[in-house]
């Protein structure tokens, strides 16, 4: 009963938006097997979400920039106290609080979304036209009915890969269809996942903090191969929401680091050294005079046979001295 309060919001955002879209007239019956007012209603729920969390998002960037300056510092103090783990964390916590640094602060703003995601699969979960209390969290009948016959091609958005056969008949669903689309959104699901977390260590590269690289590996693999098994018992409404929120995290993480560029880190793993900034090969065109196109024929323009070397016997006897001297 406590998240009643979570509950209640996400309700009045999510009827909030679709009577927008019922004011400009979205089409509200299926248009390609879909119920478009409902599917724009989760779609801009996201939109909310985000732009509420923004300022944490900017601070998650900061974060993961104080981070990156202090990897030096941090690999110096690993040298230090190698073999000395209980110091070295000391030493390390110590130097994040000294210079305002949250290693947390880079899954902060996935957190806060934890209680949108759990109040969005309550409510959808709730879809249920068997259900005797519709009007509960702010819902009309109406409102409640015509969700719970909102459909994605043709897929209920209360539906799951793993419905029973019951679910499905109060629904008014087909399995198969249900099967298929919910397959196809978790693994669109799954992929923006890995995506999201691939774009942003590229830019920033591995951390060097044996604990930070671990939460690294852990959102690069771990949460995505982890929805291969909770996407099965997600309503495909939750799933769009989900998969929305990852496309939005993307273009979001692309202008910021389009905006503010991460600092040149080599401390990826495997890496060799850095490459020496001047390279033979760069070094043609507008500032190579000292390499000339006239001179390249020079050499070969010097010709070897021309005439004898200084003691060299003559080539044609006839035109020089006498080829034999009388006595």
């Amino acid at each position: 009963m406590s998240l009643d309060w979570i509950y209640y919001a996400i309700s009045w955002i999510l009827l909030t938006w679709h009577s927008a879209w019922d004011a400009i007239k979205v089409p509200v019956g299926s248009v390609l097997g879909t119920n478009w007012a409902w599917i724009l209603a989760i779609i801009f729920l996201v939109v909310t979400v985000r732009v509420i969390l923004f300022p944490v998002f900017v601070k998650q960037i900061k974060s993961q920039r104080a981070m990156q300056a202090l990897q030096p510092k941090v690999k110096e103090l690993q040298e230090k106290h190698k073999g000395d783990r209980e110091t070295l964390q000391k030493e390390m916590m110590e130097l994040y609080r000294k210079e305002k640094a949250n290693p947390l602060m880079g899954c902060l703003p996935m957190f806060l979304q934890i209680p949108v995601f759990l109040g969005l699969f309550h409510v959808l979960r709730r879809l249920d036209p068997a259900k005797s209390n519709k009007t509960l969290y702010g819902w009309t009948v109406d409102q409640f009915n015509s969700a719970s016959s909102a459909k994605i091609f043709t897929a209920p958005i209360a539906g799951k890969f793993g419905s029973t056969a019951d679910e499905l008949a109060r629904l008014g669903a087909n399995g198969t269809t249900v099967k298929i689309i919910a397959g196809i959104l978790v693994l669109v699901m799954m992929g923006t996942t890995y995506l999201t977390s691939r774009q942003m260590i590229l830019k920033t590269g591995w951390a060097e903090d044996p604990q930070q690289r671990m939460v690294q590996r852990l959102m690069l693999y771990g949460i995505p191969l982890s929805l291969l098994i909770s996407g099965a018992i997600f309503p495909i409404g939750v799933i769009i929401y989900w998969v929305t929120n990852n496309l939005f995290t993307l273009g979001q993480q692309q202008w910021v680091l389009r905006k503010f560029p991460p600092l040149v880190t080599n401390q990826k793993p495997g890496s060799t050294a850095p490459r020496n900034p001047v390279q033979p090969a760069k070094t043609g065109g507008f500032l190579s005079r000292a390499k000339p196109a006239a001179q390249v024929p020079a050499k070969p323009a010097a010709p070897k046979v021309a005439g004898p070397k200084p003691g060299a016997k003559p080539t044609n006897p006839k035109k020089g001295r006498p080829a034999k001297r009388q006595g």
